[in-house]
């Protein structure tokens, strides 16, 4: 059986298709990697080709199409349940599950203001009451999860939910707010994972400016 085909966007912005590539990779899960770049208006029309809501991203696993990244995730999870992307702990799977779908539904504030940019200066927007209120709740949610789990990473081992906020550890971080010492070792620690760099590396030296996502 081929590996499954994963559709993803600029690797510089597309927090979205970072999610699911990251669990994937960290997770050691096989993959073809197909990345069509988003460099105009409103995406890019060669989505439709594959994407049926003509966005990234996109799984494509043994002729199941599957978009949405928290879906994707959420598919080889189950794919693979000795992989343990969710908690195996089932409080901590539910609070896990909780805690990415706030992500998929919240913080709107803080992704409209602040793009995942990977090559971003290190330099910080001006705040409104909205960000600062994602921001204290982004951070209250890590800090409970990680004194209950006790680490490295949110359930203990890299799950679900580290995949799903890793785009707004590089919003924290390249927008330079302020943060708690334990979110910031934290954010180090994914920062510091080989899948992480490997994004980041390839991000940084693509040609593509996409100038709405240049805040």
């Amino acid at each position: 059986m081929p590996d499954p085909v994963l559709y993803i966007g600029n690797k510089n912005y597309s927090s979205w298709s970072f999610r699911p590539w990251i669990a994937m990779r960290v997770a050691n899960i096989a993959f073809e990697e197909k990345l069509v770049p988003f460099d105009m208006d409103n995406g890019n029309p060669a989505f439709r080709r594959f994407s049926p809501t003509g966005k990234v991203p996109v799984l494509v696993d043994d002729g199941l199409t599957i978009w949405e990244s928290l879906a994707i995730i959420d598919h080889v999870a189950r794919k693979h349940p000795d992989l343990n992307l969710w908690p195996e702990q089932p409080d901590h799977r539910t609070r896990a599950m909780a805690m990415s779908l706030e992500m998929v539904s919240s913080f709107t504030a803080l992704r409209s203001a602040c793009p995942m940019n990977m090559r971003r200066k290190r330099t910080p927007v001006p705040l409104t009451s909205a960000i600062s209120a994602d921001v204290d709740r982004i951070q209250s949610l890590w800090t409970q999860a990680l004194a209950d789990c006790g680490g490295p990473f949110l359930f203990g081992e890299f799950s679900v939910a580290d995949a799903m906020f890793a785009p707004v550890v590089n919003r924290l971080d390249v927008y330079g707010f302020q943060t708690r010492p334990e979110v910031r070792a934290y954010m180090d620690r994914m920062k510091a994972l080989p899948a992480w760099r490997e994004w980041e590396d390839a991000g940084r030296a693509e040609p593509w400016i996409v100038e709405e996502d240049e805040a």
